[in-house]
């Protein structure tokens, strides 16, 4: 049976673990405060926060409910706008909101109230860029977003800066209701059994299966493996990083080490959806989704990772990852399979990595291009090269051909002519809804061209290679 705490009140539901969490707390406890919007995780009116007992803390993150299985709330803390409510008073959240005059139809404001709440939660930085990429997932559609930011810098000066912050003093200062410092003791209490998980379709954080096949997944088996720790973790050694494909793309935001050796990894991510989304989806979950324009498949592919695959007899093998696609939406994946994990070689001192995206907004939408380099140098010669990029083939695209051109070749602006000359061979766009198949073709090139500028600039500038196309 499915256990969980919701607001002040513990559950216990033998509802469908494949229902949506959006769904379960709306018409099963008539919380309606919590929307109904998009119901594909784009426009956070839907916005909880999930509560994760990690020894004796409580980690809150802000999720998206319309596309999240309620069997992934087992053992959570999950709290709604009606479970921020203060007895007698607004909230901090509320009432900047309110001061400001950011409600407007008030359709997005809850959603905006828990996303705010849950970085007073968090144990970000509390200054205004993280206050404003908590919100990144929530839309308003009365064009009063600027009302909303000055909200936002209101709750980030009440928070004075602080990087950690107690229950107890977001209590005093009225952020959060005193039931929050009961729920440590409340989940370690309650007995949580492993759920009974029928043979079904293998569900992660389903951001992207519950987008496509939400009501197929309600009524049918599932199952979850959001919680399996051997799917988890981030472990570095022997300079190996090796990534559990339940990791998320915050998991990777949020490591210390990682950050330290990609100093641009926040910049990269930051492209990748926004915070709610990418608390909830899961990188492995990102490589089987097999979207030719998938933006981790195409950073991974650049590492030259490899995956580890594990089998219902607990049989591992190891792939690299840029033979796992055969065809579009088709993989090495056996029925029984599942992804373990992803290992890649950490870039050295020596060696070079960049992610560009374009897109019609430069944040929260697909990628109608992307595209990634790691190369390695030894002498102004380059020793190592992997190129990937997406939107350009039925498969996200590891150029084989102009990878192999560049190693061995100067750093020059010739070699990498040469070299595009080669990518557009290797690459075979098709014209849809995000461009025509010449103007992907003029994206790639411009994106390979544009990883050298960023990552050389003192040696080369745009002009270096337009002027010769």
């Amino acid at each position: 049976m499915i256990t969980f705490i919701l607001n002040n009140k513990t559950i216990k539901t033998p509802e469908h673990s494949g229902m949506t969490l959006l769904d379960f707390v709306r018409y099963q406890q008539r919380l309606t405060g919590t929307k109904i919007g998009c119901r594909e995780g784009d426009c956070g009116a839907c916005t909880l926060l999930v509560g994760t007992l990690n020894g004796d803390t409580m980690e809150y993150q802000s999720i998206t409910s319309c596309i999240s299985p309620l069997g992934n709330a087992h053992g959570k803390h999950i709290v709604t706008v009606e479970g921020t409510n203060l007895k007698d008073k607004l909230t901090t959240a509320q009432e900047a909101m309110k001061a400001n005059y950011a409600t407007q139809c008030g359709f997005c404001t809850p959603g905006f109230v828990v996303a705010l709440t849950g970085f007073a939660l968090s144990n970000s930085d509390k200054n205004y860029s993280n206050a404003i990429d908590a919100i990144s997932g929530n839309i308003c559609r009365c064009t009063g977003y600027k009302a909303i930011e000055k909200a936002a810098h209101q709750v980030v000066k009440k928070l004075e800066n602080k990087k950690e912050t107690t229950f107890n003093w977001l209590i005093k200062n009225g952020f959060i209701p005193e039931y929050f410092e009961s729920i440590t003791q409340r989940l370690k209490d309650i007995e949580i059994a492993d759920l009974n998980q029928p043979k079904g379709k293998y569900v992660s954080g389903g951001t992207d299966l519950y987008v496509q096949q939400a009501d197929h997944l309600a009524d049918n088996d599932v199952h979850l493996i959001a919680e399996k720790d051997y799917l988890r973790g981030i472990k570095i050694e022997n300079n190996i990083c090796t990534i559990g494909t339940n990791s998320t793309v915050s998991d990777l935001w949020n490591h210390t080490e990682l950050n330290g050796i990609l100093p641009n990894l926040r910049k990269y991510l930051k492209l990748v959806s926004s915070e709610q989304i990418r608390n909830m989806a899961s990188l492995g979950g990102n490589l089987v989704n097999a979207s030719p324009i998938g933006d981790m498949t195409i950073f991974f592919l650049a590492l030259n990772s490899d995956i580890t695959i594990l089998n219902s007899e607990e049989k591992e093998r190891t792939v690299a990852l840029k033979n796992f696609y055969r065809g579009y939406k088709t993989y090495d994946l056996k029925d029984d399979e599942l992804l373990k994990s992803i290992q890649f070689k950490l870039p050295t001192e020596h060696s070079f990595f960049n992610f560009e995206k374009v897109c019609k907004r430069t944040h929260l939408d697909i990628a109608s291009i992307n595209s990634a380099i790691h190369i390695s140098l030894e002498n102004e010669t380059i020793s190592e090269a992997h190129v990937s990029i997406g939107g350009v083939a039925a498969i996200p695209k590891y150029l084989h051909e102009t990878s192999a051109f560049l190693i061995g070749k100067p750093l020059t602006s010739e070699t990498i002519l040469e070299a595009n000359e080669m990518l557009q061979k290797e690459i075979a766009p098709i014209s849809d809804v995000r461009g025509t198949s010449d103007y992907k073709r003029l994206l790639g090139r411009q994106l390979f061209f544009a990883h050298f500028t960023a990552l050389f600039p003192k040696q080369f500038t745009l002009n270096d290679f337009v002027q010769h196309v």
